[in-house]
């Protein structure tokens, strides 16, 4: 099975995920989700979606927020750019009046068939650095990004990203003078405090939505996989849980204080947004990830140093194809399977018969894969040196990797005989 491939071709089609995607950290059908994927199915050719994660599985981490002080980190913007901090106590619209000029609008186009997916980001500086969720941008051959403060629309590139915390930094083309977002000290959040989650809800535009509730719990970790398909299943950890009844499209948005300070990045919610609680009422289960583990990232990524989880710049494709769906993946690309890493199609996780590895169902026509020989049957057993039994472990590999470098990959064929060869790897989508 192959289809063609077109190297550093922005409209090439990777391929989508099998379920419809979603916007905004909010929930969906059957767990919790993420802001989503985007899934494009044959015609009609431009499809419009939320980006969502569904959280299957919820577990409480024992230890409680530290005491600190209201004032966060400024990530290196002026007064005359930043959003104002509050010292009194402020109302959900008085927060959204101030934060909103603060949050983008992120649109991401997935392949030639134009499916496109709708979520929010932070504007961390005034030349137009924005912070939001991997999930948001993962699979994007272009990405286009609204202004709220100004209302313009800017080319963005992915700077880097980290997969397994599901952060994401991009950068708008030929921005200036933007308003930027205050961020908090997310130490010093506490059970019960009043928050206020802001976000593109539904993938609308526009007027950012405003929802209000209050911190549930801290130091939340979670299971979350893609709507529908249930596939790129991620556990993130340490996360501030919120009924704030976050929506397919928030994700990447601000989960919000009471004095107009972002403590966290709005990014997972329940099936349906809701539960029942022992009440029998409904309850809105949604998840942010703490602003300060978000700006860590950010500020490596910035800096452009790379590590086992955090890639910094153009996302390194391998061009393979497995079937079914990879709880281990967390790549999304749209691309499905290993993501911008691997190439189109899902990731099964495992292999099949006797051969540890990754069995493959096809690969993309002029990919790299395929001028190296692989096909159809063929079980992947290490990539770049490295053992691999499923789609996580070929990312894992390829996430310190960027188009150009040369790789080793090591599979055996249906007739059982081994192969190795010597691959460059090409320019992907975001993984």
């Amino acid at each position: 099975m192959s289809q063609t491939y077109e190297p550093n071709n922005p409209e090439q089609e990777h391929g989508h995920l099998a379920g419809p995607g979603f916007a905004g950290g909010a929930g969906y059908p059957g767990g919790f989700d993420w802001a989503g994927y985007a899934s494009a199915p044959p015609p009609p050719p431009r499809r419009n979606h939320k980006r969502g994660l569904i959280v299957t599985g919820v577990v409480a981490l024992a230890a409680g927020a530290a005491a600190g002080g209201l004032i966060g980190s400024s990530h290196g913007v002026t007064a005359s750019t930043a959003t104002a901090v509050s010292k009194t106590v402020l109302s959900s619209s008085e927060i959204a009046k101030r934060v909103d000029p603060a949050l983008v609008d992120v649109v991401s186009t997935e392949g030639d068939q134009g499916a496109v997916a709708a979520g929010t980001g932070i504007v961390l500086t005034s030349d137009g650095t924005v912070l939001t969720n991997n999930h948001v941008i993962r699979g994007a051959t272009s990405i286009k990004v609204t202004d709220v403060g100004n209302g313009r629309t800017y080319t963005a590139k992915v700077v880097g990203y980290d997969a397994s915390k599901d952060v994401a930094v991009i950068k708008l083309q030929n921005a200036h003078g933007l308003r930027t977002a205050a961020l908090g000290d997310s130490s010093s959040v506490r059970t019960g405090d009043s928050v206020t989650a802001l976000g593109n809800a539904g993938g609308k535009g526009g007027t950012p939505s405003v929802a209000a509730g209050r911190v549930v719990a801290l130091n939340q970790s979670i299971t979350a996989s893609d709507e529908g398909s249930g596939v790129n299943t991620e556990q993130l950890t340490k996360l501030i849980e919120t009924n704030a009844n976050i929506q397919p499209g928030d994700s990447g948005g601000a989960l919000v204080n009471s004095y107009g300070q972002v403590i966290g990045m709005d990014t997972a919610a329940s099936s349906g947004a809701q539960s029942q609680s022992e009440s029998g009422q409904s309850a809105v289960q949604a998840y942010a990830i703490p602003i300060d583990h978000a700006e860590t990232i950010a500020k490596q990524i910035e800096d452009g140093q790379g590590s086992s989880t955090v890639h910094i710049g153009e996302t390194a494709f391998l061009g393979i194809e497995t079937d079914g769906s990879n709880s281990g993946s967390g790549s999304g690309s749209g691309s499905g399977g290993f993501g911008g890493f691997g190439g189109f199609g899902q990731g099964d996780g495992s292999g099949s018969g006797t051969t540890s590895g990754v069995t493959i169902s096809g690969t993309l026509s002029g990919s790299p894969a395929d001028d190296a020989g692989l096909t159809q049957g063929d079980t992947i057993t290490s990539v770049d040196g490295q053992s691999v039994s499923s789609t996580s472990d070929i990312q894992q590999a390829l996430v310190k990797h960027h188009p150009g470098d040369k790789i080793s990959v090591n599979w055996v064929d249906q007739a059982g005989q081994s192969h190795t060869a010597t691959v460059t790897l090409a320019n992907g989508p975001a993984a």
